[in-house]
């Protein structure tokens, strides 16, 4: 299992630090994740799940049909900036993404 987790991680594109930043532990824990060390609980393959990672694949080594519609890199490093803002700051962040979408004609 860790060694597919690892490989999740490898293919958002994301370091150890940025997935470990994205699920909430410390590299050091991931690592022991990714090693077999430690088993992954139900609490940290759900937020794993929200960044994109695909944890049917994780736990059973079958591909889910929606690992598709997980997070792209690029998106996954949209989220970990996110969650290092103040909410002051995701505050103005979200009002001038509002903006650019409604200057652009976007819907």
């Amino acid at each position: 299992m860790g060694a597919r987790l690892q490989a999740e991680r490898k293919r958002l594109d994301l370091t150890q630090d940025q997935m470990a930043a994205l699920v909430g532990v410390s590299k050091r824990t991931l690592a022991s994740y990714e090693g077999g060390t430690r088993e992954a609980g139900a609490a940290l393959l759900n937020l794993a799940a929200g960044a994109g990672v695909d944890v049917l694949y994780v736990l059973t080594g079958a591909p889910s049909p929606q690992a598709a519609d997980s997070l792209s890199a690029e998106e996954a490093e949209f989220v970990v900036m996110l969650r290092g803002m103040t909410d002051s700051d995701k505050a103005v962040l979200g009002r001038t993404a509002q903006a650019f979408v409604k200057a652009n004609s976007w819907k």
